[in-house]
């Protein structure tokens, strides 16, 4: 089966979430209750934002009981030249990909937006530079995962990129100086994947790669273990890293995730399992 042929075997599939309504301006108070938990979120297809599947329920049933005040997205998707948190009221939503059924691109995520705690982002970034954007948006990395988790679109949503000019270690130091807005009520979503290589995946069925069951493992160990300094080095991890990861963007998110634990926080594992071969799906959630 090859990749158009694929996507069109997934399209008689459950739909949801098609027509949103945007229901709240903005991040009226900043001042919140506890710490927010942390989460990290393997992406994967575009898709999963309008398919109804294990993969997608387990977004939703991560979600329950949660009421942030405002999330922060970092995603795979949105790659720049210093670092940015997307500042508007009303972001828009981005469909960068191509190829996809008509379905996903009328997909709409309407949240707003939240400069207030855009701006808290960038005044708690002492080591690094963090300007406004206002031009970006809701990138796929964003929406496929939220459009299942708080699918009213009701709770603020922002974004931070990834500067491509910062070494691994500075991505990792910036993200903890952000642990602040957990207890503002701010919910930290870190999306990508651990292991995505698209050249070597199987559209459609097939059992994983040994090397992307093998780093996927490898990576959940030092996690387990509290041993970041491994996974900052990932380049030093064997071949199994150099196929998993041919490329950092998706797997950057998951520093910026660890990057935000504290010592108190525990960790839960969730959709852990390979699709098209290549591409991990394991999530975690640190609170």
């Amino acid at each position: 089966m090859n990749r158009k042929q694929f996507l069109k075997s997934l399209v008689p599939l459950t739909m949801t979430g098609l027509s949103l309504k945007s229901i709240s301006k903005g991040l009226p108070d900043l001042a919140g209750e506890g710490m927010m938990p942390v989460l990290f979120v393997g992406h994967g297809n575009p898709m999963n934002a309008i398919l109804e599947n294990d993969i997608t329920r387990n977004w939703g049933e991560m979600s329950r009981g949660l009421n942030p005040k405002a999330i922060l997205c970092i995603s795979a998707h949105w790659q720049t030249r210093g670092t940015f948190v997307t500042a508007m009221e009303k972001p828009r939503t981005i469909h960068d990909f191509y190829g996809f059924p008509p379905a996903l691109f009328e997909t709409q995520y309407p949240a707003p937006g939240s400069p207030a705690a855009a701006k808290e982002a960038i005044d708690l970034v002492r080591d690094f530079t963090v300007k406004e954007d206002h031009e970006w948006g809701l990138d796929h990395g964003t929406w496929s995962v939220l459009i299942k988790m708080f699918p009213k679109a009701d709770v603020p949503v922002f974004q931070m990129s990834l500067d491509y000019g910062l070494d691994f270690g500075s991505h990792y130091e910036l993200a903890k100086q952000m642990v602040d807005l957990r207890k503002k009520g701010v919910m930290i979503v870190g999306s990508g994947n651990l292991v995505h290589n698209l050249q070597l995946a199987k559209w459609g069925e097939g059992d994983p790669y040994d090397w992307a069951v093998e780093f996927d493992q490898k990576v959940k160990n030092l996690i387990d273990r509290d041993d970041h300094g491994p996974l900052i080095e990932y380049q030093k991890l064997g071949q199994e890293a150099k196929l998993s990861v041919p490329t950092a963007e998706h797997y950057l998110p998951m520093l910026y995730s660890l990057g935000l634990k504290s010592q108190q926080d525990q960790i839960t594992y969730f959709n852990e399992t390979t699709v098209m071969g290549s591409i991990s799906m394991r999530s975690f959630v640190l609170g």
